[in-house]
């Protein structure tokens, strides 16, 4: 999943750009408790016996990129199958789809942990024929992990600044165990100097796709500035989720024109990696659609354990969306000749608004 970029627009920047904003414009803007009350809605407990649809709806706060939720779900007997949402793709950031099945993997095992909580037990398996999907079986009940299901409303990604204090070694190891899947190797990096590296990597891609005009074009199309536009699409990247003032829909463009540069972006990101406790690397055992689901179900655990431990966490993905960058990424992780798949930072910070989702009767599909 790509790292959500936090618009970097002051109220008195907005009245710079327009010479004041007018009471219309203000408005029409919607309101910040009117969307809190929509994204709160989607995150409410399930019953204790709850129908599929339900289940559906924990599967859609998973983790994905862009928040473009590029998944739809099948209902049928005795089972549940998570499809490709291919017009939701991001062909400049992902042009293979690999975030895309990792998004997959993320909501996939979002079902499988709320399913198996509530007593309707099953198995995963991914599905390579069409173009790929991944089904879940009902079936015997897998061992119901309680803490991960009742993390699943709770997590979100914080793009915000962290305390800079260190995790414990216990908390570690359970991020590990929570995040062991077949086929997956997790590398938490700790030390400085190695989160130094990584903190290049990360600022070097920044720079390399916000000079890159399909990139920002296709990042400017999942923007949205407005409380009411949020609510309206139920997806995409809402400035406020990242420390910023709502802005009109009209004024936000004009705004991130004038003042979203690469160089404070990149600051904002040495800023943020130097206050993390970690970094999280996920790398697959091949670089194929199978195994990217993989990783995104074992990012999916590892950001549900942090939040179950009072830990927050945030994707820095752009060595892995820089080719040029994924060798040495490998390296820095100890697995040369290795795709990397998911980069995460973690630590400790104060929740921020939480992202929008689409309902669920958007995302079935018979």
């Amino acid at each position: 999943m790509t790292s959500r970029r936090r618009l970097l627009i002051g109220a008195g920047t907005a009245l710079l750009a327009t010479g004041g904003t007018t009471w219309a414009g203000m408005r029409g803007m919607g309101s910040m408790a009117d969307r809190a009350a929509a994204v709160a809605a989607m995150r409410t407990d399930l019953s204790p016996m709850p129908d599929m649809y339900a289940l559906i709806r924990y599967a859609t706060l998973a983790a994905n990129s862009h928040n473009t939720q590029p998944w739809l779900f099948r209902i049928a007997d005795k089972k549940t199958e998570v499809l490709p949402d291919f017009s939701r793709r991001t062909p400049a950031v992902d042009p293979d789809d690999h975030h895309l099945f990792a998004s997959l993997g993320c909501a996939a095992e979002n079902l499988s942990i709320a399913a198996n909580a509530r007593g309707i037990g099953g198995r995963l398996r991914f599905e390579p024929a069409g173009d790929g999907s991944i089904i879940y079986d009902v079936g015997a009940r897998a061992e119901p992990e309680e803490a991960l299901y009742r993390a699943i409303p709770r997590r979100q990604s914080t793009r915000a600044e962290y305390d800079g204090t260190q995790v414990g070694a216990d908390d570690l190891q359970a991020l590990r165990r929570a995040a062991s899947i077949p086929g997956v190797t997790l590398v938490l990096i700790s030390g400085r100097a190695q989160i130094d590296r990584l903190r290049d990597l990360v600022v070097a891609g920044n720079e390399t796709q916000m000079a890159d005009q399909a990139f920002m074009s296709e990042l400017k199309t999942w923007l949205r500035f407005s409380p009411r536009r949020a609510v309206s699409t139920g997806d995409g990247l809402f400035g406020a989720c990242s420390g910023s003032p709502a802005l009109p829909e009209w004024l936000g463009p004009l705004a991130l024109d004038l003042f979203f540069t690469a160089e404070s972006e990149s600051k904002k990101y040495t800023r943020q990696i130097a206050s993390s406790a970690g970094i999280a690397v996920f790398l697959a055992d091949k670089a194929d659609p199978e195994h990217w689901v993989l990783a995104g179900r074992a990012c999916q655990r590892f950001a549900l354990q942090a939040t179950a431990l009072g830990l927050k966490h945030a994707f820095l993905n752009q060595p892995v969306e820089v080719p040029e960058l994924r060798p040495e990424l490998a390296a820095l992780a100890g697995l040369p000749g290795r795709r990397p798949d998911i980069v995460m930072r973690f630590g400790r910070s104060s929740e921020m608004p939480y992202s929008a989702r689409r309902s669920v009767e958007s995302v079935v599909v018979t």
